[in-house]
Protein backbone atom coordinates (compact mmCIF):
# COMPACT_ATOMS: atom_id res chain seq x y z
CA UNK A 1 0.00 0.00 0.00
CA UNK A 2 1.10 3.31 -0.76
CA UNK A 3 1.23 6.95 0.92
CA UNK A 4 -1.52 8.50 0.16
CA UNK A 5 -3.73 12.12 1.04
CA UNK A 6 -7.48 13.34 0.96
CA UNK A 7 -7.16 17.29 0.26
CA UNK A 8 -9.99 19.58 0.22
CA UNK A 9 -10.32 22.88 -0.84
CA UNK A 10 -11.06 24.18 2.50
CA UNK A 11 -6.91 23.41 2.60
CA UNK A 12 -7.13 20.56 5.09
CA UNK A 13 -5.01 18.12 4.04
CA UNK A 14 -5.48 13.63 5.69
CA UNK A 15 -3.04 11.40 5.34
CA UNK A 16 -2.99 7.56 4.99
CA UNK A 17 -2.30 4.64 2.77
CA UNK A 18 -4.27 4.07 -0.84
CA UNK A 19 -6.11 0.88 -1.39
CA UNK A 20 -8.44 0.04 -4.22
CA UNK A 21 -7.64 1.53 -7.93
CA UNK A 22 -4.24 3.39 -8.32
CA UNK A 23 -4.79 6.64 -9.19
CA UNK A 24 -6.65 10.13 -8.63
CA UNK A 25 -10.36 10.64 -7.29
CA UNK A 26 -11.96 14.03 -7.63
CA UNK A 27 -15.49 14.90 -6.41
CA UNK A 28 -17.89 16.74 -3.27
CA UNK A 29 -16.43 15.11 0.02
CA UNK A 30 -19.74 13.22 1.94
CA UNK A 31 -19.67 11.07 4.76
CA UNK A 32 -22.28 8.43 5.28
CA UNK A 33 -22.92 6.80 8.83
CA UNK A 34 -24.46 3.47 7.89
CA UNK A 35 -23.04 0.36 9.65
CA UNK A 36 -23.57 -1.21 6.86
CA UNK A 37 -24.58 -1.67 3.00
CA UNK A 38 -20.70 -0.38 1.81
CA UNK A 39 -21.34 -2.46 -1.85
CA UNK A 40 -24.80 -1.05 -2.16
CA UNK A 41 -23.53 2.86 -1.34
CA UNK A 42 -20.40 2.66 -3.60
CA UNK A 43 -23.03 1.35 -6.70
CA UNK A 44 -25.79 3.67 -6.05
CA UNK A 45 -25.84 6.41 -8.90
CA UNK A 46 -27.09 8.98 -6.44
CA UNK A 47 -23.08 9.05 -5.71
CA UNK A 48 -22.04 10.08 -8.91
CA UNK A 49 -19.37 12.90 -8.76
CA UNK A 50 -18.95 12.54 -5.18
CA UNK A 51 -16.08 10.74 -2.37
CA UNK A 52 -17.54 8.99 0.33
CA UNK A 53 -16.36 9.00 3.74
CA UNK A 54 -17.89 6.25 6.13
CA UNK A 55 -18.15 7.48 9.85
CA UNK A 56 -18.37 4.05 10.82
CA UNK A 57 -14.92 3.41 11.08
CA UNK A 58 -13.87 -0.58 10.47
CA UNK A 59 -15.02 -1.08 6.91
CA UNK A 60 -14.51 -4.44 3.93
CA UNK A 61 -14.83 -7.22 6.69
CA UNK A 62 -17.55 -8.89 5.34
CA UNK A 63 -16.61 -8.56 1.47
CA UNK A 64 -18.50 -7.87 -1.25
CA UNK A 65 -20.36 -9.96 -3.98
CA UNK A 66 -22.17 -10.11 -7.24
CA UNK A 67 -25.31 -9.78 -5.47
CA UNK A 68 -25.30 -6.60 -3.14
CA UNK A 69 -24.97 -4.12 -6.40
CA UNK A 70 -27.77 -1.56 -6.80
CA UNK A 71 -26.32 -1.02 -10.68
CA UNK A 72 -23.71 -2.41 -13.01
CA UNK A 73 -20.63 -0.27 -11.53
CA UNK A 74 -19.59 1.84 -9.01
CA UNK A 75 -20.35 5.58 -9.27
CA UNK A 76 -18.66 7.26 -6.18
CA UNK A 77 -15.75 8.82 -7.30
CA UNK A 78 -13.47 7.72 -4.54
CA UNK A 79 -14.06 6.32 -0.72
CA UNK A 80 -12.46 7.03 2.61
CA UNK A 81 -12.63 4.94 5.42
CA UNK A 82 -10.90 4.75 8.89
CA UNK A 83 -9.29 1.17 8.80
CA UNK A 84 -9.94 -1.20 5.88
CA UNK A 85 -10.38 -4.76 7.53
CA UNK A 86 -7.79 -7.39 6.36
CA UNK A 87 -9.86 -10.21 6.89
CA UNK A 88 -12.85 -11.21 4.80
CA UNK A 89 -14.76 -13.72 6.87
CA UNK A 90 -18.49 -14.04 5.03
CA UNK A 91 -20.73 -16.87 3.26
CA UNK A 92 -21.49 -14.87 0.61
CA UNK A 93 -18.28 -13.14 -0.41
CA UNK A 94 -16.60 -13.07 -3.38
CA UNK A 95 -13.99 -10.63 -2.85
CA UNK A 96 -12.39 -8.20 -0.85
CA UNK A 97 -13.30 -4.47 -0.85
CA UNK A 98 -10.31 -3.87 -2.16
CA UNK A 99 -10.22 -5.90 -5.00
CA UNK A 100 -13.75 -4.91 -5.61
CA UNK A 101 -12.22 -1.07 -6.07
CA UNK A 102 -9.61 -2.22 -8.25
CA UNK A 103 -12.06 -4.06 -10.63
CA UNK A 104 -14.25 -1.05 -10.70
CA UNK A 105 -11.21 1.71 -10.80
CA UNK A 106 -12.00 3.22 -7.73
CA UNK A 107 -9.02 5.13 -6.02
CA UNK A 108 -9.65 4.79 -1.78
CA UNK A 109 -7.79 5.75 0.76
CA UNK A 110 -7.73 4.07 4.54
CA UNK A 111 -5.76 4.84 7.94
CA UNK A 112 -7.47 8.53 8.24
CA UNK A 113 -9.11 9.95 10.95
CA UNK A 114 -13.20 10.03 9.70
CA UNK A 115 -14.45 11.01 12.76
CA UNK A 116 -12.29 14.49 12.60
CA UNK A 117 -13.12 14.63 8.60
CA UNK A 118 -16.84 14.01 9.60
CA UNK A 119 -16.86 17.01 12.41
CA UNK A 120 -15.11 19.04 9.86
CA UNK A 121 -17.74 18.32 6.55
CA UNK A 122 -20.51 18.99 9.35
CA UNK A 123 -19.09 22.39 10.64
CA UNK A 124 -17.90 23.68 7.04
CA UNK A 125 -20.33 21.49 4.71
CA UNK A 126 -19.59 19.25 2.20
CA UNK A 127 -15.97 20.52 0.07
CA UNK A 128 -14.58 19.54 -3.03
CA UNK A 129 -11.65 17.39 -2.81
CA UNK A 130 -8.82 14.48 -4.40
CA UNK A 131 -7.52 11.57 -2.95
CA UNK A 132 -4.07 11.23 -4.49
CA UNK A 133 -1.01 9.51 -4.02
CA UNK A 134 1.33 11.35 -5.71
CA UNK A 135 4.17 13.17 -4.92
CA UNK A 136 1.98 17.30 -5.39
CA UNK A 137 2.22 19.81 -3.26
CA UNK A 138 0.07 21.27 -0.73
CA UNK A 139 -0.77 24.59 -2.27
CA UNK A 140 -1.06 22.58 -6.21
CA UNK A 141 -3.44 20.31 -4.28
CA UNK A 142 -5.59 22.47 -2.61
CA UNK A 143 -5.80 24.63 -5.96
CA UNK A 144 -7.16 21.67 -7.95
CA UNK A 145 -9.72 20.86 -5.28
CA UNK A 146 -10.82 24.62 -5.67
CA UNK A 147 -11.20 24.44 -9.40
CA UNK A 148 -13.53 21.44 -9.56
CA UNK A 149 -16.94 21.97 -10.71
CA UNK A 150 -19.30 22.63 -7.54
CA UNK A 151 -22.68 20.29 -7.75
CA UNK A 152 -24.67 23.46 -7.82
CA UNK A 153 -26.60 23.47 -10.92
CA UNK A 154 -24.74 20.48 -12.60
CA UNK A 155 -26.78 17.95 -14.47
CA UNK A 156 -25.75 14.15 -13.13
CA UNK A 157 -28.65 12.62 -13.65
CA UNK A 158 -28.22 12.56 -17.96
CA UNK A 159 -24.88 10.82 -17.18
CA UNK A 160 -25.94 7.85 -15.30
CA UNK A 161 -29.10 7.08 -17.07
CA UNK A 162 -29.49 4.51 -19.66
CA UNK A 163 -28.96 5.73 -22.99
CA UNK A 164 -32.09 3.41 -24.16
CA UNK A 165 -35.55 1.68 -23.20
CA UNK A 166 -35.16 -1.36 -21.81
CA UNK A 167 -37.52 -4.32 -19.72
CA UNK A 168 -37.42 -5.26 -16.38
CA UNK A 169 -37.94 -8.80 -15.52
CA UNK A 170 -41.75 -9.57 -15.82
CA UNK A 171 -43.59 -10.81 -12.51
CA UNK A 172 -45.43 -14.15 -13.00
CA UNK A 173 -48.47 -12.38 -12.88
CA UNK A 174 -47.86 -8.37 -14.49
CA UNK A 175 -50.87 -6.30 -12.90
CA UNK A 176 -49.49 -3.15 -13.71
CA UNK A 177 -47.65 -1.81 -16.42
CA UNK A 178 -45.51 1.02 -14.87
CA UNK A 179 -42.86 3.38 -16.91
CA UNK A 180 -40.27 4.56 -14.81
CA UNK A 181 -37.83 7.20 -16.00
CA UNK A 182 -34.10 6.70 -14.75
CA UNK A 183 -32.10 9.57 -13.40
CA UNK A 184 -29.87 6.89 -11.40
CA UNK A 185 -32.31 4.03 -10.46
CA UNK A 186 -31.16 1.37 -8.12
CA UNK A 187 -32.08 -2.33 -8.61
CA UNK A 188 -34.15 -3.23 -5.86
CA UNK A 189 -36.47 -0.28 -6.13
CA UNK A 190 -36.77 -2.55 -9.56
CA UNK A 191 -37.35 -5.60 -7.11
CA UNK A 192 -40.36 -3.93 -5.18
CA UNK A 193 -41.87 -2.57 -8.71
CA UNK A 194 -41.66 -6.62 -9.69
CA UNK A 195 -43.09 -7.84 -6.56
CA UNK A 196 -46.04 -5.35 -6.26
CA UNK A 197 -47.18 -6.93 -9.48
CA UNK A 198 -45.35 -4.50 -11.91
CA UNK A 199 -44.20 -4.81 -15.58
CA UNK A 200 -41.54 -2.04 -15.89
CA UNK A 201 -40.08 -0.52 -18.53
CA UNK A 202 -36.95 1.53 -17.69
CA UNK A 203 -37.06 4.72 -19.71
CA UNK A 204 -33.94 7.44 -20.65
CA UNK A 205 -34.18 10.78 -18.10
CA UNK A 206 -34.46 12.47 -21.45
CA UNK A 207 -37.42 10.49 -22.93
CA UNK A 208 -40.51 12.93 -24.21
CA UNK A 209 -43.89 12.45 -22.64
CA UNK A 210 -45.37 11.42 -25.89
CA UNK A 211 -43.65 8.43 -25.86
CA UNK A 212 -44.02 7.59 -22.51
CA UNK A 213 -47.86 7.94 -23.04
CA UNK A 214 -47.90 5.97 -26.15
CA UNK A 215 -46.86 2.74 -24.03
CA UNK A 216 -50.56 3.12 -21.99
CA UNK A 217 -49.00 2.80 -18.20
CA UNK A 218 -50.79 2.31 -15.07
CA UNK A 219 -48.47 4.11 -13.79
CA UNK A 220 -45.29 6.47 -14.10
CA UNK A 221 -41.91 5.97 -11.26
CA UNK A 222 -39.50 8.72 -11.00
CA UNK A 223 -36.54 7.30 -9.85
CA UNK A 224 -33.55 8.88 -7.14
CA UNK A 225 -30.44 10.10 -9.08
CA UNK A 226 -27.28 12.54 -8.60
CA UNK A 227 -26.59 16.27 -8.36
CA UNK A 228 -29.01 19.40 -8.48
CA UNK A 229 -32.52 18.71 -9.59
CA UNK A 230 -32.74 22.51 -11.17
CA UNK A 231 -31.06 22.24 -13.97
CA UNK A 232 -33.19 19.41 -15.29
CA UNK A 233 -35.44 21.35 -17.29
CA UNK A 234 -36.27 18.95 -20.11
CA UNK A 235 -37.48 16.43 -16.69
CA UNK A 236 -39.35 18.59 -15.17
CA UNK A 237 -41.26 19.62 -18.08
CA UNK A 238 -42.02 16.32 -19.16
CA UNK A 239 -43.16 15.55 -15.47
CA UNK A 240 -45.40 18.88 -15.76
CA UNK A 241 -47.13 17.20 -18.70
CA UNK A 242 -47.48 14.22 -17.15
CA UNK A 243 -49.13 15.51 -13.99
CA UNK A 244 -51.64 17.08 -15.98
CA UNK A 245 -54.86 15.42 -16.85
CA UNK A 246 -55.42 17.72 -19.86
CA UNK A 247 -52.45 16.90 -21.62
CA UNK A 248 -52.46 12.63 -20.66
CA UNK A 249 -56.17 12.79 -21.24
CA UNK A 250 -56.48 10.95 -17.87
CA UNK A 251 -55.18 10.52 -14.74
CA UNK A 252 -51.98 8.80 -14.56
CA UNK A 253 -50.53 7.70 -10.59
CA UNK A 254 -47.01 9.22 -10.39
CA UNK A 255 -44.73 7.66 -7.70
CA UNK A 256 -41.35 9.78 -7.02
CA UNK A 257 -38.20 9.14 -5.12
CA UNK A 258 -35.51 11.54 -4.11
CA UNK A 259 -34.31 13.30 -6.91
CA UNK A 260 -37.64 11.71 -8.59
CA UNK A 261 -39.58 13.45 -5.46
CA UNK A 262 -37.54 16.58 -5.88
CA UNK A 263 -38.08 17.02 -9.96
CA UNK A 264 -42.22 16.20 -9.09
CA UNK A 265 -41.94 18.70 -6.46
CA UNK A 266 -40.52 21.60 -9.10
CA UNK A 267 -42.65 20.58 -11.42
CA UNK A 268 -45.44 21.91 -9.44
CA UNK A 269 -43.68 25.05 -9.10
CA UNK A 270 -41.90 24.51 -5.37
CA UNK A 271 -37.90 25.56 -4.75
CA UNK A 272 -35.09 23.11 -3.59
CA UNK A 273 -31.95 24.03 -1.94
CA UNK A 274 -28.53 22.55 -1.34
CA UNK A 275 -28.25 21.02 2.03
CA UNK A 276 -25.03 22.28 3.64
CA UNK A 277 -24.01 18.37 4.14
CA UNK A 278 -26.78 16.80 3.00
CA UNK A 279 -28.12 13.00 4.19
CA UNK A 280 -26.37 10.06 3.32
CA UNK A 281 -26.75 7.13 6.24
CA UNK A 282 -29.75 4.58 7.05
CA UNK A 283 -30.77 5.71 10.39
CA UNK A 284 -32.98 9.05 9.77
CA UNK A 285 -35.82 8.94 11.59
CA UNK A 286 -38.85 9.88 9.35
CA UNK A 287 -42.38 11.13 10.84
CA UNK A 288 -45.21 10.27 8.62
CA UNK A 289 -47.76 13.04 9.13
CA UNK A 290 -50.88 10.90 8.24
CA UNK A 291 -50.04 7.79 10.15
CA UNK A 292 -48.25 9.40 13.33
CA UNK A 293 -45.85 6.58 12.91
CA UNK A 294 -41.77 7.11 12.91
CA UNK A 295 -39.76 4.98 10.23
CA UNK A 296 -36.12 4.21 10.40
CA UNK A 297 -34.91 5.52 6.93
CA UNK A 298 -31.87 5.30 4.34
CA UNK A 299 -30.58 8.73 2.61
CA UNK A 300 -28.76 9.91 0.34
CA UNK A 301 -29.07 13.43 -1.12
CA UNK A 302 -27.84 17.07 -1.26
CA UNK A 303 -30.81 18.74 -1.89
CA UNK A 304 -34.28 19.67 -0.21
CA UNK A 305 -37.47 20.70 -1.46
CA UNK A 306 -38.30 24.06 0.19
CA UNK A 307 -41.10 23.65 2.99
CA UNK A 308 -42.73 27.00 2.52
CA UNK A 309 -42.51 27.12 -1.33
CA UNK A 310 -45.06 24.11 -1.39
CA UNK A 311 -47.79 25.32 -3.28
CA UNK A 312 -51.47 24.55 -1.65
CA UNK A 313 -52.25 21.99 -4.14
CA UNK A 314 -49.11 19.45 -2.57
CA UNK A 315 -49.59 18.29 1.22
CA UNK A 316 -46.65 17.39 3.41
CA UNK A 317 -46.56 13.77 4.35
CA UNK A 318 -43.62 12.90 5.94
CA UNK A 319 -41.23 15.38 7.54
CA UNK A 320 -36.95 14.26 9.00
CA UNK A 321 -37.25 14.39 12.76
CA UNK A 322 -33.28 15.20 12.94
CA UNK A 323 -33.67 19.04 10.64
CA UNK A 324 -37.61 19.03 9.80
CA UNK A 325 -36.55 19.20 6.12
CA UNK A 326 -39.59 17.80 3.58
CA UNK A 327 -39.39 14.14 3.46
CA UNK A 328 -42.63 13.19 1.47
CA UNK A 329 -45.72 15.32 -0.15
CA UNK A 330 -48.77 14.36 -1.78
CA UNK A 331 -51.20 15.58 -4.08
CA UNK A 332 -54.55 16.92 -2.70
CA UNK A 333 -56.43 15.83 -6.02
CA UNK A 334 -54.60 13.98 -8.48
CA UNK A 335 -52.84 10.09 -7.98
CA UNK A 336 -49.42 11.67 -6.89
CA UNK A 337 -47.10 11.05 -4.08
CA UNK A 338 -43.32 11.36 -3.01
CA UNK A 339 -41.00 10.45 -0.64
CA UNK A 340 -37.35 12.10 -0.33
CA UNK A 341 -36.08 8.95 1.16
CA UNK A 342 -35.42 5.98 -0.31
CA UNK A 343 -38.29 3.08 1.13
CA UNK A 344 -36.76 0.30 -0.80
CA UNK A 345 -33.69 0.38 1.12
CA UNK A 346 -34.39 -1.63 4.18
CA UNK A 347 -32.86 -0.30 6.74
CA UNK A 348 -36.51 -0.96 8.86
CA UNK A 349 -36.58 -3.52 7.62
CA UNK A 350 -39.46 -2.72 6.07
CA UNK A 351 -40.71 0.23 7.77
CA UNK A 352 -41.51 2.10 4.47
CA UNK A 353 -42.19 -0.71 2.23
CA UNK A 354 -45.88 0.33 2.34
CA UNK A 355 -45.33 3.15 0.05
CA UNK A 356 -44.94 0.46 -2.91
CA UNK A 357 -48.53 -1.13 -2.08
CA UNK A 358 -50.17 2.35 -2.10
CA UNK A 359 -49.05 3.42 -5.69
CA UNK A 360 -50.05 -0.42 -6.66
CA UNK A 361 -53.14 0.55 -4.93
CA UNK A 362 -53.53 4.01 -7.19
CA UNK A 363 -53.04 2.11 -10.04
CA UNK A 364 -55.70 -0.10 -9.38
CA UNK A 365 -57.87 2.40 -8.69
CA UNK A 366 -56.90 4.65 -11.80
CA UNK A 367 -56.05 1.88 -14.37
CA UNK A 368 -57.31 2.98 -17.94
Amino acid sequence: MKAAKLVLESGDVFEGMSFGYEGDAEGEVVFNTAYTGYQEILTDPSYAGQIIVMAYPLIGNYGTNAQDVESHKVWASGFVVKELSAVVSNFAAECSLDEFLKANKTPAISGIDTRRLVRLLRDRGAQRGIITSADHSHEHLVARARSLPDMVGRDLASSVSTTEPYEFAHPEQALYRVVAFDYGIKRNILNLLKLSGCKVTVVPARTPADDVLAMRPDGIFLSNGPGDPEPLNYAIETIRKLADPKFTKREIPIFGICLGHQLLALSFGAETYKLKFGHHGSNHPVKNLITERVEITAQNHGFAVKLKSMPKQLELTHINLYDHTVEGFRHKKLPILSVQYHPEASPGPHDSHYLFTEFANLMEQYRD
